[in-house]
């Protein structure tokens, strides 16, 4: 049994969030000083759990008893399968205007700091435009690994594009959809934490036509482009000519030069 103490803690900082028949739980905020090349910025991080991940968990219920939740997490393997979080910016909830980045893991360019892609760069860079602009969210979505295939499988279609295939084609001879990435758990939650409108950052029309779809009110768009190296040229490349990300900007000049 719970210690009641314990209980009544964590309690105001657990959000029960609808995300279609079924629950997300939303911990935070959690104050998160990020260092930003030198600099002290201070965040507030929430990280969320799709309430099947924990077996005996009631996901159509609303009212779920907080202290139960918690009580599941001991007997739940959730080290086992990473979970989702949002960094936020200034007045997210309040500010007339503010800025979002969906940020798909990438465990290769996020960590190591691979150059065969641009999302390290695009993490960081997202991160300082937010805290500039002065409002924000960053989602860090952790089942999108490989553009939803998962790690081994991205590692296998790294594998596939050494011998000359592309992005897209690697993952479609693995029996992949080109792009298998689901934002609904996401939009779920910034619809929890925000109602005004928002800036996507992002030269995916694809994530910008799921935020139009789900309702949520998108003031505009801004391009995240940079960090173009020999080494990610072609990749990047494939995003505009495959996947139909907005092309305009430094991509154009480098490969026109």
């Amino acid at each position: 049994m719970i210690n009641p103490k314990i209980a009544a803690a964590l309690q105001n900082h657990i959000q029960i969030v609808p995300s279609g028949e079924k629950s997300i739980y939303l911990v935070g905020p959690i104050r998160l000083p990020v260092n930003l090349d030198g600099e002290t910025v201070v965040f507030q991080w929430y990280c969320w759990l799709r309430c099947d991940s924990m077996p005996g968990a009631n996901c159509g219920d609303r009212n779920y008893d907080h202290a139960a939740i918690i009580e599941m997490l001991s007997s739940s393997n959730l080290a086992e399968a990473q979970q989702s979080s949002v960094l936020v910016y200034g007045d997210f909830q309040g500010s007339p205007d503010a800025l979002i980045r969906m940020h798909s893991i990438c465990h290769t360019g996020d960590i190591f700091g691979s150059k065969r892609c641009d999302c390290g760069y695009q993490l960081k860079q997202s991160m300082k435009m937010i805290a500039a602009h002065g409002s924000g969210a960053l989602f860090y979505l952790a089942n999108h690994e490989g553009r939803g295939i998962g790690l081994f499988s991205k590692a296998m279609a790294y594998v596939l594009q050494e011998q000359g295939l592309d992005t897209v084609e690697a993952n479609l001879e693995l029996g992949f959809e080109d792009d298998m990435r689901n934002y609904d758990d996401a939009i779920a939650v910034l619809n929890q934490l925000r109602q005004l409108p928002v800036t996507l950052i992002t030269n995916n029309p694809r994530k910008l036509d799921a935020l139009q779809r789900s309702g949520a009110e998108v003031s505009g768009r801004v391009p995240l482009w940079g960090d173009i190296s020999e080494f990610n040229e072609k990749y990047l490349q494939t995003k505009v000519d495959r996947s139909g990300h907005f092309g305009s900007g430094p991509l154009t000049q480098a490969i026109t030069d």
